[in-house]
């Protein structure tokens, strides 16, 4: 039987049916579903060889001696500690394949074009390519950025082929930026640009000159409305690197963090504060993140969260508010997961006899900061211990540690470093589990359960 001519793809998910639906049965959305052209399969008879036809390929030992590909620095050293590599010598893999979404106007295009500035300044080839603006759009932004003079190759266009057709003329540039892979278009598929086969076919044209050319090609792409990068999922599979641009609008700072690498950590950071003239590095994050601190005040914890391989010290504060009788209390979170502090305010008032049901409980991570970090369980339970007995936390010390649901205070990973980081900012004291030592002058105040920590804040109130 003949193969259809079309077929309908979800947009969000990938899924492929016969007939067009107004919801995706695989991921549940709606009006996602769009008529493409099915593609030309070759349908094999049952006698057929694959082992046959091929062309050889050459095979390599693991342990050959050979030259590895070296780390091309961007110039901005807090996207090279994201890209990974050690301490100093992070930065783009020659012909890798990086991707990086984030928000509209989060930054991503003015961070990647002054990169780009930096490395042609540097003496390197960069080509940046734009589907989305004009060439003059781009100048005007890199004269913002005070980058006119950067001898960066710059071109509007959106047709793979005319891409891929114009760097072979020359030699490969060290760096290609695609802004955005979701505008790109390749004449071997029919169909709108920005939709699921299109995006899968562009990028892998792209990557595969990326691997054959030696080129680092970093790929735009949008998200969604949830903060996913729109598309196939199969996209972030195929590149070498994910990195995700954070941040709020109301807040200046950005957080470019790695979600998959595979030349380096996952989960590492860069931090960068959006300013007049563009996106400005942030050598002590700490600074963005704790608010003044010259008056003491109830429920305000110093928390040195763990970003990566990278200390963030950042406040935790927390608001306790007794409503009438017969009211439903609110529990108001933000920058920490909401479920957590239910756990944790479970654990005080089963364990400690703290009662919290009669009081409405605001939790807030300054500086608009987002915390997975479990660490966080003992500096929200003296946050909240606080809030509640209106107990000041002395100013100069910070807490970590993770509460089990028995009460028990257990200890984090990178214990040492976090207090290394407190103590060079000038704290003297940290609120820490039992068996945890102390850095440099800092003195710890071990606790075994969070019963423990109740004493020690009633008694000091």
């Amino acid at each position: 039987m003949a193969r259809p001519a079309t077929r309908y793809v979800c947009q969000t998910c990938g899924s492929v049916t016969s007939k067009w639906m107004g919801q995706c049965a695989d991921c549940n959305e709606w009006n996602t579903i769009q008529q493409e052209a099915a593609p030309v399969v070759s349908v094999f008879s049952a006698k057929h060889s694959l082992s046959a036809g091929g062309a050889r390929i050459d095979m390599t030992g693991l342990n050959d001696d050979v030259a590895l590909p070296e780390r091309l620095s961007t110039g901005i050293a807090e996207l090279d500690r994201a890209l990974g590599g050690v301490p100093g010598g992070g930065g783009l893999v020659a012909g890798s394949a990086v991707l990086i979404g984030g928000d509209p106007g989060i930054g991503k295009s003015t961070l990647l074009l002054q990169a780009a500035g930096k490395m042609a300044l540097n003496g390197l080839r960069v080509s940046y390519i734009s589907g989305e603006e004009a060439a003059d759009q781009v100048r005007l932004r890199a004269r913002r950025l005070g980058l006119a003079k950067a001898p960066v190759q710059l071109a509007a266009a959106s047709s793979v082929r005319d891409i891929l057709t114009t760097l072979a003329a020359g030699p490969p540039p060290a760096l290609l930026i695609i802004d955005s892979i979701q505008t790109m278009v390749s004449d071997t598929l029919e169909g709108a640009p920005g939709t699921v086969s299109q995006v899968r076919a562009s990028a892998m044209e792209l990557i595969r000159y990326a691997k054959t050319s030696g080129a680092a090609v970093v790929l735009v792409g949008h998200v969604t409305k949830d903060g996913q990068i729109a598309g196939p999922r199969v996209l972030e599979h195929m590149v070498d690197t994910v990195l995700y641009f954070e941040g709020e609008r109301s807040h200046q700072y950005r957080i470019l963090r790695a979600v998959k690498n595979r030349f380096g950590g996952t989960d590492e950071i860069g931090v960068f504060a959006m300013g007049a003239d563009g996106l400005e590095e942030v050598a002590n994050p700490s600074s963005l993140f704790l608010t003044d601190r010259e008056r003491p005040v109830s429920g305000a914890v110093v928390f040195p969260a763990l970003e990566g391989t990278r200390p963030v010290l950042c406040e935790i504060q927390a608001l306790v508010v007794r409503v009438a009788s017969g009211a439903t209390p609110r529990r108001a979170v933000v920058g920490w997961d909401s479920a957590r502090l239910a756990m944790i305010l479970a654990v005080l008032e089963s364990r400690c006899g703290l009662s919290f049901s009669a009081c409405e409980v605001y939790l807030n991570v300054a500086g608009g900061l987002k915390v997975s970090d479990p660490g966080a369980d003992l500096a929200v339970a003296a946050a909240l211990i606080s809030a509640l007995t209106e107990t000041v936390v002395p100013h100069d010390t910070v807490a970590f540690g993770e509460i089990a649901l028995s009460g028990e205070v257990r200890s984090v990973g990178h214990a040492a470093l976090r207090l290394k980081e407190a103590a060079k900012l000038g704290f003297n004291a940290a609120l820490v589990p039992a068996g945890t030592k102390g850095v440099g002058s800092l003195t710890p105040r071990n606790f075994a359960t969070v019963g423990a920590l109740v004493d020690w804040l009633g008694a000091k109130g």
